[in-house]
């Protein structure tokens, strides 16, 4: 397995900087690629989690008012497949995300060039993008793939009044976008092996059907995490607090607890949409609890 890191700069006004890594495994190419990035109130992730969570930031130099985190969307190409795990926020969510299509372009990828995508949840950062500005599907000959667990929750009329008000326009956007490709989506479960070499792993929490994807060639893996790990600081040093970020926040901890921990033990690298440096690394024993080390 061979690690570089790599960095475009967009040549327009503002200067932009999108940051990727790049990962091989056997035959597989992975690169991440920034959508961007949110900007979050602190009480998103701090919501839940004890007045100690506020030390933590500030080790890494960050405050409790304004959180901005990246977004890393993954690239896997192996033979004649291209496969995209989550599809970004798409242009309607937050202005400083959305960029998807800019990362593309620095890697000469073309929306038709994608055969799969694989969704990791329902959330507006990883499933908004799936459509253009006239509803359409900007990924026309790909084929996707979603939970099973989690295309029920986005799609029952019910979660939209059983969410909470802050996530209601969650629920109206995932409902929409997944009304669209009803007909071409394939449902899995826990433990299916979605294509050669990729196998999905249910990590409920963040939202109820959130999946991992493990990516394997011979002895090596790779963790697709989504936003089971969802920060590089919290959730690694204290993964069993709870994070307003998650909606069953219980759950959550276990699910990160029982994470950090095999990745921990088999050093297995670990790919999150939200960690820095284009979300490549690994997961670390650290002082009784985790780090996250980049790659």
């Amino acid at each position: 397995m061979t690690l570089a890191a790599a960095a475009v700069t967009a040549p327009l006004a503002p200067r932009r900087l999108w940051a990727g890594n790049t990962l091989t495994l056997g035959a597989m190419q992975i690169d991440t690629l920034s959508d961007g990035f949110l900007t979050l109130p602190g009480g998103f992730i701090l919501d839940g989690a004890p007045p100690e969570a506020a030390d933590i930031l500030a080790r890494y130099g960050l405050g409790t008012d304004q959180l901005t985190p990246p977004c890393n969307v993954t690239l896997l190409r192996d033979g004649d497949r291209m496969v995209l795990f989550d599809v970004g926020a798409g242009h309607d969510f937050m202005p400083s995300a959305g960029k998807l299509a800019e990362a593309f372009d620095t890697l000469g990828v073309m929306p038709e060039d994608i055969t799969h995508v694989l969704f990791t949840h329902g959330h507006p950062d990883h499933l908004w993008g799936l459509l253009d500005e006239f509803d359409d599907p900007i990924f026309p000959n790909a084929e996707f793939v979603m939970g099973q667990a989690e295309f029920d929750y986005w799609t029952n009329p019910e979660t939209v009044n059983t969410i909470g008000a802050a996530r209601t326009t969650f629920a109206v956007g995932a409902a929409r976008r997944l009304e669209v490709i009803a007909d071409q989506i394939r449902l899995i479960a826990d433990g299916d092996e979605v294509l050669p070499g990729i196998a999905a792993h249910l990590t409920p929490g963040h939202t109820p059907g959130h999946i991992a994807y493990e990516l394997r060639s011979g002895s090596e893996g790779v963790l697709i995490a989504g936003d089971a790990i969802g920060n590089h600081h919290i959730a690694f040093e204290r993964p069993d607090w709870h994070s307003g970020s998650d909606q069953d926040a219980e759950t959550a901890a276990a699910t990160r607890l029982r994470l950090l921990d095999r990745l921990a033990s088999e050093q297995m690298a670990l790919i999150g949409f939200h960690l820095p440096g284009g979300g490549i690394g690994r997961a670390e024993r650290a002082d009784g609890t985790y780090r996250f080390v980049e790659s």
